[in-house]
């Protein structure tokens, strides 16, 4: 009876796995040295994944507080607004009895819908007068909208207090303001004329951002409207209930929008320059870390294994001798060290993932980052992209740690690998 001939894939799998029985044998009796190399490995992964965890989570934060201070996730607003408004702002009012809030609010996933009105001028108290850079909202419509500003001084606004502005810190302390006291708000009318309002300083407030502070005012839409004499906005704001959404609920907005060509939704990260280079120079941060992590592994995994090839010189030479190819000389000492790599990502990625959530639950107390008004309590955030990243980091260093020692073994010359003294 004829025997079935074994498929080349069969084979193939069977060297695998044979080289995987071996490397494994191999790193296990270097007790020591593996646990050794082990120990340096996971560090460096511990330390990595609570760098990037912090990073990410300090990102996390500022995102969340830029969109929930001022900017909102999308604004709407009439088509060209957000590149000539600031020159022509009377060119960009409309009603907003147009139909266009409850388009919004059809739209899946939209938490808040809130009008606002740019404006600009100057404030006055006493001898004291300073410009500004204003805006003018609903109270009662604002909520999350501005549930990252920190009052700190004073009270929010309220629809009961038509005259009640806030004030950013910065601008308050420029002019000398303090929470009850008397300003005049001066600014340009939309027919060329100047007009002013009094107005009394309800509170005080911060945001993530001190250059917006120090130059900010809050004020209810109505008595902004009554200083400018229009009943227009500029352009409504909307906060949708999760940020990871704002891609599909922005195509969402746009097809609604498409009906009403004179208008356009803008996301936010379009008006955040200031979080773009905070990404900018903490993820240049993070990859710094990862290069100084991979060199770590790569020293720590070499030398591993450098000292085996030397102590397994007349065993490799036997290997050679009785019939194994230099290949998979090569691939088994390889092996070695893609499952040193492995081990040490997986174990330090758990250790990274315990102390983060320990830290996290403790929490970390920030100064004020440069440019940012006020410090925060951090975390540590580590999510799956962190921990694959890492276990991915310690792979691949490992993995070209492994390649010169593999080559070195598999090159050895048989006859002195034979002589050479075990």
């Amino acid at each position: 009876m004829e025997s079935k001939p074994i498929r080349p894939w069969r084979l193939v799998a069977r060297g695998l796995a044979a080289d995987l029985i071996s490397a494994f044998r191999n790193v296990a009796r270097q007790g020591h040295r593996t646990l050794a190399a082990l120990g340096a490995v996971a560090v460096g992964i511990v330390a990595y994944m609570l760098a990037a965890g912090f990073i990410e989570h300090s990102l996390w934060l500022l995102r969340e507080d830029t969109i929930r201070s001022h900017l909102g996730h999308l604004q709407v607003a009439k088509r060209g607004y957000f590149e000539a408004g600031a020159a022509d702002p009377r060119g960009y009012l409309f009603e907003p009895e147009m139909g266009l809030e409850a388009l919004l609010w059809k739209i899946p996933n939209v938490e808040a819908v809130a009008p606002r009105i740019a404006f600009s001028g100057l404030v006055s108290r006493g001898d004291a007068t300073l410009s500004f850079l204003g805006e003018g909202m609903d109270p009662a419509r604002e909520g999350e909208l501005a549930r990252s500003v920190l009052i700190v001084e004073g009270r929010p606004l309220d629809p009961a207090d038509p005259n009640g502005v806030l004030l950013g810190q910065g601008l308050a302390a420029s002019l000398g303001a303090k929470v009850g006291d008397t300003i005049v708000l001066l600014a340009n009318t939309p027919s060329g004329g100047v007009s002013g309002v009094e107005a009394r300083v309800r509170g005080l407030f911060l945001t993530v951002s001190k250059a917006y502070d120090d130059h900010a005012l809050r004020a209810p839409l109505r008595l902004v409207q009554q200083l400018l004499h229009t009943q227009g906005i500029h352009k409504w704001v909307v906060l949708v209930k999760e940020t990871s959404t704002v891609p599909e609920t922005l195509v969402e907005l746009r097809t609604g929008l498409s009906a009403t060509p004179s208008f356009e939704g803008v996301p936010w990260w379009e008006f955040a320059d200031f979080y773009h280079k905070t990404v900018t120079l903490f993820t240049r941060q993070v990859d710094f870390v990862r290069l100084v992590i991979a060199v770590i592994i790569v020293l720590s995994i070499s030398n591993t294994m450098l000292m085996g090839v030397m102590e397994r010189t007349w065993e490799v030479g036997t290997a050679l001798a009785l019939g194994a190819s230099r290949i998979q000389v090569l691939r088994r000492f390889v092996m070695e060290g893609l499952f040193i790599g492995a081990t040490a990502g997986v174990v330090g990625s758990v250790m990274g993932a315990t102390l983060a959530y320990i830290i996290s639950a403790v929490g970390i107390p920030m100064p004020p980052p440069p440019g940012m008004a006020r410090g925060f309590i951090a975390e540590i955030a580590v999510n799956w992209t962190i921990t694959w990243d890492a276990i991915g980091l310690a792979v691949l260093s490992a993995f070209f740690a492994s390649l010169y020692p593999a080559w070195k073994a598999a090159s050895l010359p048989i006859v002195e690998a034979l002589r050479y003294s075990r």
